[in-house]
């Protein structure tokens, strides 16, 4: 892309970093975490303005890998986020979303279908008829990106008519908002999910999981603080954690914290949680009543309630 062009991109589409850390500086200054979301939420942004400027999938995704490995994941649902904006606002880019998760942006399938979500949260599109242009199976991601979105950004607010499984999968978005906006802080983020209704703290715990596992932030004390406080909702946090691990090995970008919430949830290595997640999603049945993602969450929670000896909640 030429410059001028690149430049045209980021003027029309470019987002204030110091915007986007907002939310995060709402935290309290004794929170010993924020640096580390902060770092977080910078990469995203530095995706985000890679795929403004950069219009070749291939040469985008060789810039997005110059991250380091267990940041990298939030570049590319930066960068998937921006493909998304441009696509709705320059027809001849239509498809730029689509041939990048078709090809450089596979591996990294989960954070893109999330940062394809963030996109249609800031268009305030109507979620449900979106999400039949994505993966039958990990489409729900998008609904997940937008209710990250909604909860980082306006406070959890859902979209007017969301209802069905798109809603239970904003929940899952949702909490792991709660995760970044309570600075990483297991009493904060307890306190967070025990103030909405009952129904919705399942899928609350399992975006907390996913975020602890994926993000990082905690100590091996807190993540097991975290299990515990999850309670009869353990298994939902624990399959959070398994889908961050099989996010991580898809990609190839293993982290440290990943592999200790891992073994402190899971008592297994990331590869082993992240392969019984693979396993969970053989021969999963056609959409039904619910969609087969959840009845692939559903056998990951078995599967962690009969390795530790609990009970799995409804």
């Amino acid at each position: 892309m030429s410059s001028a062009m690149a430049w045209m991109r980021r003027r029309a589409f470019g987002i204030n970093l110091e915007l986007a850390l907002r939310p995060l500086s709402r935290l309290p200054a004794s929170c010993r975490e924020r640096g580390r979301l902060e770092a977080v939420v910078e990469t995203f942004m530095s995706g985000y303005h890679a795929a403004l400027e950069q219009r070749d999938g291939p040469r985008l995704a060789r810039r997005l890998t110059d991250v380091e490995a267990a940041a990298r994941g939030f570049a590319f649902e930066g960068a998937a986020m921006a493909l998304r904006l441009v696509d709705a606002f320059v027809p001849p880019s239509r498809r730029r979303l689509a041939s990048f998760l078709a090809g450089p942006g596979a591996p990294h399938a989960y954070m893109v279908l999330v940062g394809a979500g963030w996109a249609l949260a800031r268009l305030r599109r109507p979620l449900e008829r979106q999400l039949v242009r994505f993966d039958p199976l990990l489409r729900w991601l998008v609904s997940d990106g937008y209710g990250f979105h909604q909860g980082f950004f306006r406070e959890g607010a859902a979209p007017a008519g969301l209802d069905g499984y798109a809603r239970r999968a904003f929940d899952q978005g949702l909490g792991r908002s709660v995760w970044f906006t309570a600075g990483a802080a297991p009493e904060a983020v307890r306190e967070r999910v025990d103030g909405d209704p009952a129904h919705r703290r399942p899928d609350l715990w399992s975006g907390v999981g996913l975020a602890c596992a994926y993000a990082g932030g905690t100590d091996a004390g807190e993540t097991e603080a975290l299990l515990d406080a999850a309670g009869e909702h353990a298994a939902h946090f624990a399959q959070g954690v398994a889908f961050a691990a099989a996010a991580r090995d898809r990609a190839g970008n293993p982290a440290p914290h990943s592999e200790d919430a891992c073994r402190r949830v899971w008592g297994r290595s990331g590869a082993d949680v992240a392969a019984i997640a693979g396993e969970a999603a053989r021969n999963l049945p056609p959409d039904g009543q619910e969609p087969a993602y959840e009845e692939w969450r559903r056998r990951v929670r078995a599967r962690f309630c009969q390795d530790v000896g609990r009970v799995a909640s409804p």
